[in-house]
């Protein structure tokens, strides 16, 4: 009998889920009885604190404990600072709540790191001390020091529970992310040196891979020595991969412009640079680096030709490179030039929409609160500000939403069950972990699959929510049913909200992407070098998936905004490589290069147009000039080779934009 794949996730789980799940029972189980034995007010804070930092892996835990700690700290600070202030005008204390919960999420949506986690919690930390206070404002420090005394307990207890108890490392499992990555890199280059359509397919594919390890690497931070080295080898990695796909792609343009003759005696060597990536690591690189670079100083063949084995050099060069970045990460040792992290695209725009979104639906359900008078529309208000900023960033937030819904369904009738009927007969704290933790150890295998995940972990907190185990518990059909209706209401309006304002008009994303990526070319010739390679790349990696999503359902007039970063991406390609032989020059005329850049930023400050295709013909030819009056090196004619590139990719990008706008 076949079973479905959601049920099999509870008939049948995996022994890690059924790991996670015993664990997080186990830290919610330990951190409810201190909850209980401190006398604490509300110990399922604890209790659901344990489930929300619950993670597969200990550094995992102890990144969002941490994250959880301070926008806890952070939010109760303000919050007793709104009560302080607003106490006697209730619609001026909800409009600066609901203002500074719309600043969190712009915050939390702009920070694309797990780091996030901590604005989207100083955001609604505040609703839930004040909500519950806001007739008694007296009550708020106290309220303060109980929340910040539960949470911290649960998070400690988390913490202790990932580290001691079937201890799963991230810093480990980054050995073999790391690996795929250097694998798909490699594959990556050998599908740009073959020109072929897979090379859209395979580029995606490694800059997705690159983006992801790169999130992991933040969580291996703390598991200690080990884990910190391997983070750091691993922004090496992520640079060296970007320096060799740059590197493939340009020899791949260098050598569509080769006239057939010259092509056809290359051919050899970019079979056997094809072939040693089929199998880079069995690879005698060494052997075919000396003897590329033996024939590209070979100065009886042509410049063209001189220049594309020149890069191809390079190419080889850089394979090494990335070899030895991955052989850091398995050994775990961080190499000395460690650059900076990978950047990512800022949406201000979308973040600041974002923002304005949770602050209206704040704002709408106060007015409800405030015009009906029911006591349990405060939860209502309170669930929709955790929905609306906890979610906000997500490209399928409403989806999330609903299933955020549907754990409330699936909750309802079960805390109906183990709190109004079940608890009431039984008596003593192992009796109340029956209750609980059956209902909850079935939750915690569907929050081990990612697809259950949301329903699931909706499921746990609102089950523990409704039988809010305490020592003196209450038993109370309607106040259940209360809080009820107030978590439909809050959590069906935020969906509400997610689902009607929302950005995807793709072609406003496409010309926000363009001139977003029109001005870090700008930027680029005045960035560090030692960090440019991460920082352009990490921006144009995020802003090529982002395209990516959208660009298969785009019209084809359209369908230029993909073509408009992978030119973006060229062109940056070519001002790093540029800068980098200009860099390994012994002499360089400083002044023509800097007049180089700013003519070349002023063109980019324009965008690409058919006027202005022929526009960097005289800035190219005036420093190629200047270079050939300094003594012959291999770095100048590299460079000569990248300016003539340069120009190429500009033109092309131009003419491509005239061709368009003159269809449309």
């Amino acid at each position: 009998m076949r079973v479905h794949p959601n049920l099999q996730a509870f008939v049948a789980p995996a022994p890690q889920a059924i790991q996670f799940a015993i664990k997080t029972l186990l830290a919610g189980g330990l951190a409810l009885w201190c909850a209980l034995r401190f006398g604490l007010e509300q110990p399922q804070w604890a209790l659901m604190t344990a489930f929300i930092v619950a993670q597969p892996l200990a550094g995992m835990v102890v990144q969002k404990g941490l994250a959880r700690l301070l926008g806890t700290l952070v939010g109760t600070s303000m919050g007793v600072l709104f009560m302080a202030l607003f106490a006697q005008t209730p619609w001026l204390f909800l409009l600066v709540m609901a203002l500074w919960l719309g600043l969190c999420t712009l915050a939390s949506t702009l920070l694309r790191t797990a780091w996030a986690y901590a604005f989207v919690l100083a955001g609604y930390t505040v609703a839930i001390i004040c909500l519950p206070i806001t007739g008694k404002p007296l009550l708020v420090f106290d309220e303060a020091v109980a929340r910040c005394t539960e949470i911290c307990l649960g998070i400690l207890c988390s913490m202790a529970v990932s580290t001691l108890l079937w201890p799963q490392r991230v810093e480990r499992q980054l050995v073999p992310q790391a690996q795929a990555t250097w694998q798909a890199g490699v594959q990556a280059a050998a599908a740009a040196l073959r020109g072929r359509g897979e090379g859209r397919q395979g580029l995606l594919d490694v800059l997705g891979r690159i983006v992801a390890v790169d999130a992991q690497r933040e969580h291996a931070w703390f598991e200690g020595v080990r884990g910190r080295q391997r983070a750091r080898a691993l922004r090496v990695l992520t640079r060296d991969l970007l320096g060799l796909l740059r590197l493939a792609r340009g020899v791949a343009r260098q050598w569509r412009q080769l006239s057939g003759v010259e092509a056809l005696g290359l051919a050899p060597w970019l079979s056997e640079v094809q072939a040693a990536l089929q199998d880079a690591a069995a690879a005698d690189w060494p052997a075919l680096q000396q003897r590329l670079d033996e024939a590209a100083r070979d100065l009886r063949q042509p410049m063209a030709r001189q220049h594309c084995l020149a890069r191809l050099t390079l190419m080889v060069r850089q394979v090494q490179r990335a070899h030895l970045a991955l052989a850091a990460v398995e050994q775990g040792v961080a190499p000395a030039d460690a650059p900076p992290a990978l950047s990512w695209h800022r949406d201000v725009q979308t973040a600041a929409v974002y923002g304005l979104r949770s602050c209206l639906t704040l704002l709408v359900l106060s007015a409800f609160w405030m015009f009906t008078a029911w006591q349990a529309a405060s939860g209502a208000l309170l669930l929709a500000s955790v929905v609306c900023s906890l979610f906000a960033s997500r490209e399928n937030a409403d989806l999330i939403g609903m299933a955020f819904l549907r754990g409330i369904f699936y909750a309802l009738p079960l805390a109906f069950a183990v709190g109004q009927l079940l608890l009431p007969q039984w008596q003593g704290f192992a009796l109340l972990c029956l209750g609980l933790g059956v209902p909850l150890f079935f939750g915690l295998l569907g929050m081990a699959k990612p697809a259950l995940a949301g329903a699931a972990t909706s499921f746990c907190l609102h089950f523990i929510v409704l039988c809010a185990p305490r020592n003196d518990m209450q038993y109370d059909v309607a106040f259940f049913l209360n809080e009820a209706l107030a978590m439909l209401i809050g959590v069906g309006c935020a969906v509400l909200a997610l689902r009607l304002i929302v950005l995807r008009d793709p072609v406003w994303l496409g010309r926000r992407l363009l001139r977003a990526s029109l001005e870090d070319l700008s930027r680029l010739s005045r960035q560090a070098l030692a960090g440019a390679e991460n920082w352009f790349g990490g921006r144009m990696a995020d802003r090529l998936l982002q395209l990516a999503r959208y660009h298969p359902a785009l019209p084809d007039a359209s369908r230029s905004r993909w073509d408009d970063g992978v030119a973006c991406l060229d062109i940056g390609d070519e001002l790093l490589h540029l800068r980098a032989c200009l860099a390994a020059a012994q002499q360089v005329p400083r002044q023509a290069e800097q007049q180089f850049f700013a003519e070349l930023d002023r063109l980019l400050a324009q965008g690409p147009q058919l006027r202005l295709a022929a526009a960097l013909e005289r800035p190219v030819a005036e420093l190629v000039a200047a270079l050939h009056e300094q003594p012959a090196e291999a770095a100048l004619r590299l460079a000569q080779a990248a300016l003539q590139q340069l120009q190429h990719s500009w033109r092309q990008w131009c003419e491509q934009t005239g061709e368009i706008h003159g269809t449309a």
